[in-house]
């Protein structure tokens, strides 16, 4: 009896303890961002909005505390997507964090939907808020408008950072073999034709990556679902799926899919080459490049494949190639990295 009491006593030890660690594994999952925004508001991130071109741009601006600093966030994001580092930023850089359009807060124009329309408006950004030369950096298709302004704007960018841009993969017929064009951009596409009115509920059961959890992506579809049905209006949040994946459906209620339409149609691509716009560049570049993966049904899982990274390289002259261990998100799994990154850039580049 004394040995059964203390087995049954140790297990309800166990239950006890494992139920401690389920409640503190969803209660993070549940409220990551909003315990991280403390420490980007308590940096002194204020957001403000900008009209530049006739259109409005929202933004967030850090303390004045060293070099500008552009960040560019990538596709269904919007500035808060930097939560990781922000606050190490501030204290080295002055920060500048925009809403692409399309994004967040910023206008939701399809007129402005292409790469080279956003770079024209980002340098005019830089030209009248900023107001001098800036650090610009991008992530995924936000390193596509980085790279045309590395190009065409060296008056007003100083050096550029590259978070694991598709360079070379956006266009026709490349496209059509990449994670992006098959996931994203074709529900946007079939979304716009389906009838349906509600983007964030329509696209999140059909999100490509489910494929990976096999028969656990029911449950969490559902349970996904169920959240968008009680908070309408909010970003579907799953319990217990970790931030890393929840940061991809935070963006969705202010992301607009005629921005995807123009990757599915090529039109984001429009007025520009990318082989001839790398070569064109003449300041710093840091180029990130993530660990990808080539699916057995041959798509490339990642924005460029390693030989298309090296081509990258070898088109942009003076630039410097890191090989990160990290996904897609390099600034969001390994925000060492990406500051560090960031920093030894703008060590190399001489103060005007």
């Amino acid at each position: 009896m004394r040995a059964l009491k203390w087995l049954v006593t140790g297990l309800a030890i166990a239950v006890a303890l494992a139920g401690s660690w389920a409640w503190l594994y969803t209660e993070n999952n549940l409220n990551y961002f909003t315990n991280a925004m403390k420490d980007v508001w308590a940096a002194g991130y204020v957001e403000m909005d900008a009209s530049i071109n006739g259109s409005g741009i929202h933004y967030a601006e850090g303390p004045d505390n060293g070099p500008a600093l552009l960040l560019i966030h990538g596709q269904t994001q919007d500035w808060r997507d930097y939560y990781p580092v922000l606050p190490e930023l501030a204290e080295h850089f002055h920060v500048f964090a925009v809403d692409v359009y399309g994004h967040g807060k910023s206008d939701h124009d399809p007129a402005k939907y292409t790469n080279v329309a956003v770079a024209k408006d980002l340098t005019a950004f830089i030209a009248q808020v900023i107001a001098e030369p800036a650090i610009v950096s991008g992530h995924s298709s936000g390193g596509l408008i980085a790279t045309w302004m590395a190009a065409n704007s060296a008056d007003w960018v100083r050096g550029v950072v590259l978070e694991d841009p598709p360079l070379l993969t956006t266009t026709f017929p490349r496209a059509k073999q990449t994670w992006n064009w098959m996931d994203l951009a074709t529900t946007c596409h079939n979304y716009l034709y389906s009838g349906q009115h509600d983007f964030v509920s329509y696209s999140f059961p059909r999100a490509r990556f489910w494929q990976f959890f096999g028969d656990n992506a029911k449950p969490l579809i559902d349970q996904g679902l169920n959240y968008h049905a009680q908070h309408p209006g909010e970003a579907i949040i799953v319990a217990w799926l970790p931030p890393s994946i929840n940061e991809s459906f935070r963006g969705m209620p202010t992301y607009d899919p005629r921005f995807g339409e123009a990757f599915y149609s090529g039109t984001w691509d429009a007025g520009w080459d990318h082989v001839a716009t790398m070569k064109k560049i003449r300041i710093p570049v840091t180029f990130l490049h993530s660990k990808v993966t080539i699916g057995a049904d041959g798509i490339l899982q990642g924005a460029t494949s390693d030989v298309e990274a090296a081509q990258i390289h070898t088109l942009i002259a003076d630039s410097k190639m890191i090989q990160t261990a990290t996904g897609h998100s390099i600034h969001g799994e390994d925000p060492a990295v990406f500051v560090q990154e960031v920093s030894e850039l703008a060590s190399q580049i001489a103060p005007r």
